[in-house]
Parts: structure tokens; C-alpha cells; sequence
């Protein structure tokens, strides 16, 4: 617990929280939070793993792409259905936390999704996946269309999960500073979870192989874009801690 409360430690004074105290409730959450961070990496990758598992699986069996399509669904499902019980898990975590507290306070006012995620990042999100959408439909013959179609469902999928999450649990705190953490928490999560890296991956280990040039070429100008367009965005919105101590209504100095 030492380890980690020091860890609790740096992690407040990278958020401009370094005059205050970590607590074990803050570093328990941290700690939680880390570890499904890692399982839902973890997941993601083999997911990705199995996608392109599945791609050779059809360019050797090209008779019978039905069976394709069941093993991908299936490994869909495992992806949404994993990462709602890494969800589970840290909600889990964060009930027994609160169970302990013997005051709770709650944020002054509900944090939404323009708090939490931020409109460029979500319009930024709608637009990779959009992006990816229309070259899957307009450019992709059929089962190759169907198999990133179905990826990028599931995709989308697990970050619904993971988003209403964010959104609407309760805060596990019983101070400001607690309270303040809780927030900023909420705020790096979502981002992580805007981030396009899946998405931008999807085709390339599941259909280069099969693709022409040119769709190739387009793709990887639309992950240059989108690369360039994240570190405007990067650069231009505030720090997590910034948002969270906004949205508590602390007074952030220039």
C-alpha cells in the first residue's frame, strides 16, 4: 500500500494537486483503474489478434465465408463482453471504496459528456469512425466490408460500455481533494477511451492483404490527418486536471 500511495502521490502532482495528500481511497481507485487499463489493452489486442486470425482463415477457405463471419462475431461478443466485466470489475472496486467512506460528497454539478469527453474529442471520435464506415462500405467488396463492419461494431460497442460508465456512476470521495481526483479520473478515461488507435489499426491487420493500392494509400492519409488533427486538439483543450478543477469550480491560475 506505501507503493502505491506514493504512486497516488505523483499522480496528484502531475494534475497540479501536489500540495495535497494521497490517500489510500485515492490510491486504491488509481490502482484499480491502472490494472483495468492494462486487462482492457490487453483485450484489445488479442481482439485485434484475432481479427487478422480470422482474415487468413477466409483466404483459405474462400468457399465458405459464413464461417468467418461466426468466428468474428464471436470474438465481437468477447470483446463487448470483456470489457463490460473490466467495467464491472472497477465498478466492483469502487462500491466496496465508497462502502468504507463514512461521509460521501458528490460534484456540484453533473459532469456530461462535453466535461468529461469534450466536443472536439467526440466529434473527433464520430468522424474516425465515420471515416472508417464509408471506406468499408463504398470501397471494401463484401466480406472484407462485412468484417471490418463488424469489428467496428464492436468496437463502438465497448466504448459505449465503458463511456455510460463514466458518465453516470456515482463519485467515490469524501473531500475536496478526493472529489477533485475522482474528476480528473473520469476525464483521462474518456479520453483514452476517444482515442482512435483501434480503429486506425482494424483494416491494417485485418485487410491489407486483400485491399488495392489506392485504398491502402487513402487509409493511411486519413490516419495522417486524424494524427495531426489529435495533436491540434491536444494542444488547444486544457489538462485533465484543468477540466476537473473547472468543473469543481476551483479557481485555476494562468
Amino acid at each position: 500500500m506505501a507503493d502505491e500511495i506514493e504512486q497516488a502521490g505523483v499522480w496528484l502532482a502531475q494534475h497540479g494537486l501536489a500540495s495535497e495528500r494521497a490517500t489510500p481511497l485515492i490510491a486504491a481507485r488509481l490502482t484499480v483503474r491502472r490494472r483495468a487499463g492494462i486487462a482492457a489493452s490487453v483485450l484489445l489486442a488479442l481482439f485485434l489478434i484475432v481479427v487478422a486470425l480470422v482474415y487468413t482463415l477466409t483466404l483459405r477457405d474462400e468457399a465458405h465465408p459464413s464461417t468467418s463471419l461466426l468466428y468474428l462475431s464471436a470474438a465481437v461478443i468477447a470483446l463487448v463482453a470483456g470489457l463490460a466485466l473490466i467495467d464491472r470489475q472497477v465498478r466492483r472496486a469502487d462500491r466496496r471504496a465508497a462502502a468504507t467512506l463514512v461521509r460521501r460528497v458528490a460534484h456540484p454539478g453533473r459532469l456530461g459528456w462535453r466535461t468529461v469527453l469534450g466536443l472536439p474529442r467526440a466529434v473527433f471520435a464520430v468522424v474516425t469512425f465515420a471515416g472508417a464506415l464509408v471506406a468499408a462500405i463504398c470501397a471494401l467488396p463484401g466480406i472484407e466490408a462485412a468484417i471490418l463492419l463488424i469489428g467496428l461494431c464492436g468496437v463502438a460497442a465497448g466504448m459505449g460500455v465503458q463511456l455510460r460508465h463514466l458518465l453516470t456512476h456515482p463519485a467515490v470521495a469524501d473531500d475536496e481533494v478526493s472529489l477533485t481526483a475522482d474528476a480528473i479520473m473520469r476525464v483521462e478515461d474518456a479520453r483514452n477511451l476517444a482515442a482512435p488507435t483501434v480503429v486506425w489499426c482494424l483494416p491494417v491487420v485485418s485487410l491489407l492483404a486483400a485491399v488495392p493500392g489506392w485504398w491502402t494509400a487513402a487509409w493511411l492519409v486519413f490516419i495522417v490527418l486524424g494524427t495531426v488533427a489529435l495533436i491540434v486538439i491536444n494542444a488547444r483543450t486544457p489538462s485533465s486536471g484543468t477540466v476537473a478543477r473547472l468543473a469543481m469550480g476551483v479557481t485555476v491560475n494562468p
